[in-house]
């Protein structure tokens, strides 16, 4: 009788200090890492259980409360991030991208036939592009972007993201990558852990074409390759050697052209190795 009086004491005791205990705020914050600009990746830590929005396509968040995501060459302006909490509540984060400007390269007096693939040749490539965009879909719930960045090859910078060529008045596509120049064989390696989403010896345009995913819509691209060491499905680790540096597709010299993308989003890896360097 006396032990049932004790316990049923401790009972109010305890309701009664749980309601006197102060509410707990809901964090809707988000910590996030990259550059403010176009071309960027980002990566956000919130607290575990929030929903994460980007304008109004919601973001794929990890276990830990990480997303990642960016914004492609062309973004600009206010950017809006919405966080909504497991009770509803939300907050909006704005995002202002400082405009950014490009190398633009004016050439007349090309002839026609070299700027202008033939049809057969076109309908290859528009046939070998929608191979490629089908393995940056191929996404997966893998970590590897949360590693430190390191390069994936050793060389000089030839070209740079974001720069574009106007032949005869016609402007071409925008260049999407880094170009480290070197001698051909020079060793390729993994830049993130990784799994091989394609591995194509011989594209029009990009000869040796390499993808790897690294979750969350994150995939890396290794173009002119002379020599690919590994295939569809294997899985890679951060400095693993992958590939040799070559000449391939429509190139006038040996180099790596390093892309990086978030989705169908292209990437300025320059500025992920700025902001996401083993070094910082």
């Amino acid at each position: 009788m006396l032990k049932a009086r004790w316990m049923a004491l401790l009972g109010v005791m305890f309701i009664a200090a749980t309601a006197m205990a102060p509410a707990r705020a809901t964090d809707l914050s988000i910590e996030l890492r990259g550059a403010r600009t176009a071309g960027t990746l980002m990566i956000g830590k919130t607290a575990v259980g929030n929903r994460v929005f980007l304008a109004e396509q919601e973001l794929s968040v990890t276990e830990t409360g990480h997303v990642v995501f960016g914004f492609g060459r062309e973004a600009s302006g206010a950017q809006q991030l919405h966080i909504e909490a497991p009770n509803g509540e939300r907050a909006t984060i704005s995002i202002e991208l400082q405009p950014r400007e490009y190398d633009i390269d004016r050439v007349d007096g090309v002839p026609q036939q070299t700027v202008t693939p033939d049809p057969e040749q076109v309908a290859r490539a528009r046939r070998e592009a929608q191979k490629v965009a089908a393995a940056r879909n191929d996404m997966s719930q893998r970590l590897d972007f949360l590693q430190p960045l390191i390069m994936p090859a050793e060389g000089r910078i030839s070209g740079v993201y974001g720069s574009q060529r106007i032949f005869n008045g016609e402007p071409r596509n925008p260049h999407y990558g880094l170009d480290i120049a070197a001698p051909t064989g020079t060793p390729v390696q993994a830049p993130w852990a990784g799994r091989v989403v394609l591995a194509e010896p011989d594209l029009f345009y990009s000869g040796g074409t390499l993808i790897l995913d690294h979750g969350y819509g994150v995939t890396s691209t290794y173009i002119h390759l002379h020599k690919l060491h590994v295939q569809v499905g294997d899985i890679v680790q951060q400095g693993q050697l992958m590939a040799e540096i070559g000449a391939t597709g429509r190139v006038t010299g040996p180099h790596l052209d390093w892309r990086i993308n978030w989705g169908q989003e292209r990437l300025d890896p320059a500025l992920a190795l700025e902001h996401f360097s083993i070094t910082e």
